[in-house]
């Protein structure tokens, strides 16, 4: 039987009730965007389009719309406590992840719950599913999930995470780090 001291259980009970804080925000924010992208819809049906030859009237024009970007723009999502303080920043591309503290934010490695939730719990569950699913032929080998945490001395730089792979993982990811980051601040005030 698996024992945890009080301390645990009131980290498990504090980032279950964050969870669900989260799923409420994010379910209303999604109902406002549904009924955004409604609207929009609408307004596209409404207004008429230019045919593409019109959009390139310049040689100049149609050489710029041509060139193909040099690389995936990133999607950046802040990370906040729940007082609404920025810790980090989660920038996204279609393979990679990249989490980096906010200017003035000083993560230590070694602060709890960082390496046993964070890397151990999360990112190692993650791993080891992506372990099992090469073993089964689900996934190629080289599509593994792979974290790497960047540090200056011992203070996190960057947490690198590439081949997520799902849309899901991410949201994981973000919200752990979040509620890590939210925990070793508390933890280093102590």
């Amino acid at each position: 039987m698996d024992f945890h001291s009080e301390e645990e259980i009131r980290d498990i009970l504090e980032l279950r009730e964050w969870i669900a804080e989260e799923i409420e925000k994010r379910q209303r924010e999604v109902e406002r965007l549904t009924q955004n992208l409604r609207i929009l819809d609408s307004l596209v049906k409404q207004s008429s389009f230019s045919k593409a030859s019109h959009l390139a009237s310049s040689p100049a024009q149609a050489s710029k719309i041509q060139q193909p970007a040099m690389q995936d723009p990133a999607t950046v999502i802040p990370m906040k406590t729940p007082d609404n303080q920025v810790i980090a920043n989660a920038h996204i591309t279609e393979n990679e992840l990249v989490i980096i503290p906010a200017e003035g934010i000083q993560l230590d490695i070694e602060m709890q719950p960082f390496k046993s939730f964070f890397l151990g719990r999360i990112i190692g569950a993650m791993e080891s599913q992506d372990g099992t699913d090469i073993k089964s032929g689900k996934i190629p080998p080289n599509s593994a999930i792979s974290c790497m945490v960047n540090k200056d001395g011992g203070r996190i730089r960057e947490i690198l995470i590439r081949n997520y792979r799902q849309k899901e993982r991410v949201n994981e990811i973000i919200n752990t780090a979040t509620w890590s980051f939210a925990r070793m601040m508390e933890n280093s005030r102590k």
